[in-house]
């Protein structure tokens, strides 16, 4: 198979959507994917880019996705945030994912970051499974813990 990965382009968001609402569909949560590409393109493609996205493009066609993003650790300093790594349905097994994978480790040497992270859903066998045979640690003892927009909100009425 011919693949190439590359750094994303504004131009790609509309692709690059499409996995992330694919993605949600595969979680379980057809209707959470709020962001849009105008979102997409202004907060990664301005002055200061909220986040970096490799894509995995066969054909013309994007079929992968690694979308990162700098955090701090306060035990370890500076990190890297994989938000989200998608490879289309069809393209599973193929080696995208592993493609995508190497370019974000990669991408933290070449930071000097201290630490990559990302979550995986508990039931998400098959990507655990990748994960620990790529070296990660699957940390199964932490809870991700969230405050979605209308918490913040119910949050800031009670302070």
């Amino acid at each position: 198979m011919d693949y190439t990965i590359r750094n994303a382009t504004k131009t790609d968001m509309p692709q690059v959507l499409n996995l992330i609402k694919e993605l949600a569909v595969f979680e379980r949560e057809p209707h959470a994917v709020e962001v849009t590409v105008e979102d997409l393109q202004k907060d990664g493609f301005s002055n200061n880019p909220e986040f970096h996205c490799f894509v995995a493009e066969i054909n013309n066609k994007i079929e992968g996705i690694a979308l990162t993003y700098n955090r701090y650790s306060t035990w370890k300093g500076r990190a890297l945030h994989l938000e989200d790594l998608i490879v289309s349905e069809t393209m599973r097994g193929s080696g995208l994912g592993t493609a995508l994978l190497d370019e974000v480790i990669k991408y933290a040497y070449k930071l000097g970051v201290k630490r990559v992270n990302w979550e995986v859903l508990d039931w998400n066998e098959p990507a655990i499974t990748f994960y620990e045979k790529k070296g990660a640690k699957v940390m199964r003892d932490w809870d991700v813990v969230q405050l979605n927009e209308d918490g913040i909100k119910n949050y800031i009425a009670k302070i």
